[in-house]
């Protein structure tokens, strides 16, 4: 599933790296780049619980209007645990050990919210240009190729293979794959984390690791001042 937002004409528009739970952390940031929640729209790469200490608080984000977020690999776990398919000791390794002692009905909130998540998100960002987010990298050369044999209407084999990799690969980090995806002036991912704002062809990681000690959280601003970055480091 593929959401798209049309232009921000009132206000601005951005890009925040994997949370892990450190919604705190977010809210300075939030306070830092003053944030208006009229206007301003926040989007996520995903891998927004788990590892940090506030991860029951994702549903008091997922439910802002100015929120939109995409699924990372911990919002897909979390799910197939709440679905018998993971162990208690494989959702703890995962740092979801607040997940593992929730009730049933208080989990089904939490499985409801992240299976509605889209697998990646596009932003027109004006002059004709769009962006776009997915959890770990864009698995193909062209976005439009990526988001149409990632639909519903293509071999499902094939699209399942497209979507794992979406979400759970590390190659292009580990091999320094500067390839550029086509059809966006960028796409933002997170997943790996990376020491700073890692930029490999057109696709930018922002993972700078927020659940690791002494390591900030990375907010990015897309339009206007397209490019400018906010971090916030782990005393706040």
């Amino acid at each position: 599933m593929f959401k798209s937002f049309p232009k921000n004409a009132t206000g601005r528009d951005f890009v925040v790296g994997d949370i892990h739970g450190a919604y705190s952390r977010l809210e300075a940031a939030m306070a830092r780049i003053s944030f208006d929640a009229s206007n301003d729209r926040l989007f996520s790469v995903g891998d927004l619980i788990d590892r940090g200490p506030e991860s029951e608080r994702v549903l008091e984000f997922l439910a802002q209007p100015w929120f939109h977020a995409v699924r990372g690999n911990h919002e897909a776990v979390a799910i197939d645990y709440a679905r018998g398919e993971v162990s208690d000791e494989d959702q703890t390794q995962h740092g979801g050990s607040w997940f593992v002692g929730m009730p049933q009905l208080a989990r089904t909130a939490y499985v409801d919210a992240f299976d509605v998540l889209p697998n990646g998100i596009e932003i027109d960002i004006g002059d004709e240009l769009r962006v776009g987010i997915v959890h770990a990298d864009c698995p193909l050369a062209h976005w439009d190729d990526f988001k149409a044999r990632a639909g519903e209407g293509f071999d499902s084999r094939d699209r399942e293979a497209l979507l794992s990799a979406s979400m759970w690969s590390r190659a292009r980090v580990k091999h320094g794959d500067t390839t550029w995806v086509d059809g966006v002036a960028a796409v933002f991912v997170g997943h790996t984390p990376v020491k700073s704002v890692l930029e490999l062809g057109n696709v930018v990681h922002i993972d700078t690791g927020a659940f690791l000690e002494g390591r900030p959280l990375t907010v990015i601003q897309l339009r206007p001042a397209d490019g400018l970055v906010y971090q916030v480091a782990a005393q706040v």
